[in-house]
């Protein structure tokens, strides 16, 4: 972030599930949406095609930093509360893994159930995790795939940098219900999608009748004066 005192705030996007919040330490530089249409007959070839059923797919893939280079540097500072020192960045690469992971409780119950001898036991309805990208973009979406890539460790092999990639997948109200918290934020985000195109469209449409209506008064202007030249010019008999 800039020092200088007019600079903007930077928000921090973060990963939230339940009382879990885990801010991004640095904000991805790139990130990289996919949208697929959700037609109503992908493989036709008649009008079906043309429908669409629902909000299209989309996955998000970015890469996420992590860094113990300045907590470790400070260490010992008033402030700081030893973590980085004694594990390095594995707190915070930790809390991402765990959106991949069911709860450890859930998962004892299951296997004394088993035991008791119930055949089919449902795993529970995990609490959405939601990718927080600026005020606008609010979405709950599913972890696929999470790739790490740790490059220095300390003393205790705690890694210290690690450079960790996300994909996900953006969960829609056709996937969890229009009742349910990640599909209210999916029509959210739907809505404001249309407002947004609506409202720079609008502004599009002034721009350009104001464009248009300085040039015409601009030609109105040089014809009036090339005619009042051209009058001033002619020769009385």
């Amino acid at each position: 972030m800039s020092g200088f005192p007019g600079s903007p705030r930077l928000r921090k996007g973060a990963l939230c599930q339940g009382a879990l919040i885990i801010p991004f330490q640095y904000n991805p530089e790139t990130l990289t949406r996919s949208l697929t249409a959700n037609s109503v007959n992908p493989q036709g070839h008649n009008s079906d095609s043309l429908r669409l059923h629902g909000p299209p797919t989309e996955t998000i893939n970015l890469e996420a930093l992590l860094d113990a280079t300045d907590e470790l540097e400070g260490a010992g500072s008033a402030g700081d509360d030893g973590a980085a020192s004694e594990y390095g960045v594995y707190p915070r690469l930790t809390a991402l893994e765990l959106l991949l992971y069911p709860s450890s409780t859930r998962m004892i119950l299951n296997a004394a159930l088993a035991e008791l001898g119930f055949i089919e036991v449902v795993p529970a309805l995990p609490l959405p995790t939601l990718f927080v990208w600026g005020p606008r973009r609010v979405l709950a979406v599913r972890m696929t795939t999470f790739n790490v890539n740790e490059e220095q460790f300390d003393a205790e092999l705690n890694p210290i940098r690690a450079r960790v990639t996300l994909g996900m997948q953006v969960l829609t109200y056709e996937d969890l219900g229009m009742v349910s918290v990640g599909g209210v934020l999916s029509l959210r985000n739907h809505i404001m999608k249309e407002a947004l195109v609506a409202n720079s469209a609008k502004k599009f449409l002034i721009s350009s009748a104001q464009s248009l209506y300085s040039d015409v008064q601009t030609r109105v202007t040089t014809t009036t004066r090339q005619a009042v030249k051209s009058i001033s010019q002619l020769k009385v008999f």
